[in-house]
């Protein structure tokens, strides 16, 4: 009888712990209904539509399927050719692309930040507010640099996000994003701050705030939210294999973005600073070579003529250690610490010279413009035999090529577009044939006899194919 009176306590105590182990579990999660609740409306659903020109032939993937946040994750990393839900044109005809994305609002009267990368080459722009309501949206500008964009919708009493301040996020820190993955409107996710001040290839202005929130094409340009319902960053890039989340998600501190958006409000433009050096990164073997102790700076391999860094004193072979009191750990930490300058400012700039300390004072310069885009309005030049309009490449994207001569494709139609060539290609040699001027090029196709193929040496990003084309008429 004792024992089971015993077998029985034991039973409903073990019951209880279980179910206080729950409640206390449950206690320690974050609750983000309240969040979900006062902050979905500030989170806008964006529609960007792109009139393009195809070919019979142009498409790489002929059998996807009309999927508009299939075709934003394409344009985010740079695969074109995805139809649009309007069809797919043919024979150099237009038709019309679209792709989705997210932003949110950050005042009253219809500003909303998004990507860069979701409105760029955008003919038309769509917002769709949490009440159904939809606008047509003005990009008042953009930053490619810093993948941030404004733009503005004709209307006022809007809900606006509060903003947060990103230096308290703390590694380990809760934080939820909400936006559209695969077009699945004012969908929240949550997760962890996995780490702060990441540089990433190619784009060395922003310390990104990596997260594991899962972040899918739609919810570019959405915001990142900490448990205080304010708005920490600006959700835009995935690392992903598979095309989904795989836990690498980066958000652009939101301090930074709201930086980029007063100067596009006010200027219309981007100011940064500029040294005209340039950098890599100081490994344990040159530091030593250099009679360091340690391999932190930004190593200088080059200056450029006549620029701030020339006319201020640093040579080829110096290692930037401060930048106007700031710690240079890596040479990613750089280029932020100058863009962040006001062209025209001195600032200290503290050096090792092989191997001896200095301190120079350097006049900032202002960064040189990113090439505007070919406007639609803008004339162009005649197309040639095979539907291709080219030009000269300048001397900085020759640079790039190691001083080899290619022609930009400005626009492909006719026989061109029905191979596959596409605006942004650069031709580079015709049947083995290294090219030399859009005149010769164009004198070399009008030679060939209709009904001929030729060869045509393609690069496409950082990779080259041949594209044979066959002359028609």
């Amino acid at each position: 009888m004792l024992n089971s009176w015993i077998s029985a306590f034991l039973f409903t105590f073990a019951l209880a712990f279980a179910s206080f182990t729950q409640m206390a579990s449950a206690a320690n999660l974050p609750d983000f209904t309240e969040l979900a609740e006062k902050h979905g409306a500030e989170v806008v659903n964006i529609s960007v539509t792109q009139v393009m020109q195809a070919g019979g032939n142009a498409m790489p993937f002929p059998n996807m399927p009309d999927d508009p946040a299939l075709q934003e994750l394409f344009k985010r990393f740079g695969i074109p050719g995805m139809p649009g839900q309007y069809g797919q044109g043919e024979g150099g005809q237009e038709y019309k692309s679209q792709s989705l994305g997210s932003g949110f609002i950050i005042s009253a009267d219809g500003y909303i930040l998004t990507n860069a990368h979701v409105v760029k080459e955008a003919d038309e722009v769509l917002v769709k507010l949490n009440d159904k309501r939809e606008f047509k949206a003005k990009i008042i500008g953009a930053d490619k640099r810093t993948d941030v964009a404004l733009i503005k919708i004709d209307t006022t009493n809007l809900p606006k996000a509060t903003i947060g301040d990103p230096a308290l996020l703390k590694v380990g820190e809760w934080v939820a994003a909400i936006g559209s993955p695969f077009g699945l409107e004012n969908t929240m996710t949550a997760g962890i701050v996995s780490a702060k001040g990441r540089a990433l290839p190619q784009e060395n202005f922003v310390p990104f705030i990596q997260t594991d929130v899962a972040i899918n094409p739609g919810n570019s340009g959405g915001p990142l939210y900490n448990l205080h319902g304010e708005v920490v960053g600006v959700n835009s890039q995935i690392y992903s294999r598979s095309g989904g989340s795989m836990g690498l998600s980066f958000s652009i501190p939101i301090d930074v973005a709201i930086d980029i958006s007063n100067q596009l409000k006010t200027s219309g433009k981007i100011t940064r600073g500029w040294l005209g050096v340039a950098i890599q990164e100081l490994t344990k073997e040159l530091a030593e070579s250099f009679g360091m102790k340690n391999n932190n700076g930004a190593l200088i391999a080059g200056v450029e003529k006549n620029g701030a860094a020339e006319k201020g004193g640093l040579l080829a072979g110096d290692v930037i250690t401060k930048f106007d009191s700031k710690s240079i750990t890596s040479s990613s930490d750089l280029p932020r610490a100058v863009g962040a300058i006001k062209p025209g400012k001195a600032v200290p700039v503290e050096i090792l010279r092989k191997g001896a300390a200095k301190t120079l004072n350097i006049s900032v310069g202002e960064m040189p413009n990113e090439p505007a885009p070919i406007s639609k309005s803008t004339p162009k030049a005649e197309a040639n035999k095979i539907g291709l309009t080219l030009k000269e490449l300048t001397p900085a994207q020759k640079k790039k090529l190691n001083g080899k001569n290619g022609l930009l494709v400005v626009e492909s139609t006719g026989a061109a577009a029905q191979a596959g060539i596409r605006r942004g290609d650069v031709m580079l040699g015709l049947n083995n044939s290294e090219l030399q001027s859009v005149e010769l090029f164009n004198k070399q196709i009008n030679a060939v006899i209709a009904g001929k193929t030729v060869a045509v040496l393609v690069l496409r990003g950082e990779s080259t194919l041949y594209v044979p084309i066959k002359v028609t008429k």
